[in-house]
């Protein structure tokens, strides 16, 4: 198994996000990694409103993910993460991701399962399978709904 220096995590405030960030947050721990906590939001309703996708929190403004981020920073913390960085991207959460583990030149994405499995996610995609499809890193969906 590969050393993992980077690990990128997206939270949108829900539980399942959170569920995602603890997984995340574990094994960054036990790699003495660096656990970068990322949210997407939209600027204003008019962008929100054009993704098809309605498998994600609707998050408008940076206030609102920013919040995000310090939720789930405190949760990441309970794990024994020492080193957590939070970063916000404006766009879905696809192209959030995409950018922040690109930036961060990061080795693993760590995603829930939720759209996965649904019709919506069947026909138009789903953010889990969407990353694991476009990331250059390895990509851990972790199970976080029903």
């Amino acid at each position: 198994m590969s050393d993992y220096n980077k690990i990128v995590v997206g939270t949108d405030g829900s539980k399942s996000s959170l569920l995602a960030v603890e997984h995340a947050a574990k094994i960054a721990a036990a790699f003495d990694a660096t656990l970068i906590i990322g949210c997407a939001y939209y600027e204003n309703q008019e962008q929100a409103s054009k993704t098809l996708r309605q498998d994600s929190v609707t998050i408008l403004g940076d206030d609102k993910a920013e919040a995000n981020l310090e939720a789930g920073r405190a949760h990441a913390e309970k794990f024994g993460v020492s080193k957590i960085e939070t970063t916000v991207r404006p766009g879905t959460p696809v192209q959030a991701l995409m950018s922040i583990v690109n930036d961060y030149d990061a080795d693993l994405l760590v995603v829930g399962n939720r759209g996965i499995n649904s019709l919506t996610g069947r026909l138009l995609g789903s953010v889990p399978a969407d990353v694991a499809r476009q990331s250059d890193c390895d990509v851990m969906i972790v199970h976080t709904v029903n």
